[in-house]
């Protein structure tokens, strides 16, 4: 293959790769604290012997919106949103984790868990303990829990010290190579969650731009090859 197949493959190879992003995207537009996604584009230069250099584009870099997304009210007693900066610490099988999804209930030993199962913690990575035989449960804007007016504990607030540092680990949950420290302008609503920060419409107008940038990629290949096919017959026929 010549270099302009291998310079037409990369970018088809890229788009389909934002294509399934895009895709991602969509699927979760409703999910609580999903962080939208997208791909960011660069060009890789290669020298080639006896000829100019080869420039390919290639999109593997992933980009993640943190815009803040819709607070959406429940009237949930565990359910929690942030507004502003700022993350839920989480426990998991892997380690600490931080996330957005904020919909949480206390599991059968009084632990504030996740949807999954995983513990709530506490800046200080103490699991938070609800009393289950409370019969009010108030939690105040910077996270302190109060059981029928008695301070049980607090929910942890953090955020990456490099936001660059956050890897996405499934669809809401994200890796803190860096580590975290606490949060500094978060609030914490009681009785709301906060929706995906994805806007499905400008989403769908992307896929559609994608998807025709595929096409005429896909187009562009075909008629090369048919090109270097009509050349070879000729000089096949003409030896």
């Amino acid at each position: 293959m010549d270099s302009t197949g291998y310079i037409a493959l990369t970018r088809q190879n890229g788009l389909m790769r934002e294509m399934q992003i895009v895709a991602n995207n969509i699927a979760n537009a409703a999910t609580t604290g999903y962080r939208q996604e997208g791909v960011v584009f660069s060009e890789y230069v290669s020298s080639v012997d006896g000829a100019p250099s080869l420039s390919m584009g290639q999109a593997n870099v992933r980009r993640t919106s943190f815009e803040q997304g819709t607070l959406d009210q429940t009237g949930g007693t565990y359910d929690l949103a942030i507004e502003g900066n700022g993350f839920f610490l989480i426990e998991t099988a892997q380690g600490e984790r931080l996330t957005r999804a904020g919909g949480f209930s206390p599991n059968a030993e009084g632990d504030l868990v996740t949807f999954d199962g995983n513990r709530v913690l506490d800046a200080g990575g103490a699991p938070v303990f609800v009393p289950p035989d409370a019969r009010s449960i108030a939690i105040s804007p910077d996270g302190t829990i109060s059981a029928d007016g008695v301070l049980v504990g607090q929910v942890g607030i953090v955020q990456p010290v490099a936001a660059d540092d956050l890897v996405r680990e499934g669809g809401v949950m994200f890796r803190a190579d860096g580590g975290f420290e606490p949060a500094e302008n978060a609030r914490v609503l009681q009785g709301f969650v906060e929706a995906s920060n994805v806007d499905p419409i400008t989403q769908l107008a992307r896929m559609i731009e994608v998807q025709r940038a595929y096409e005429m990629g896909q187009s562009f290949l075909d008629s090369e090859d048919e090109r270097v096919r009509r050349a070879m017959d000729a000089m096949m026929k003409s030896n």
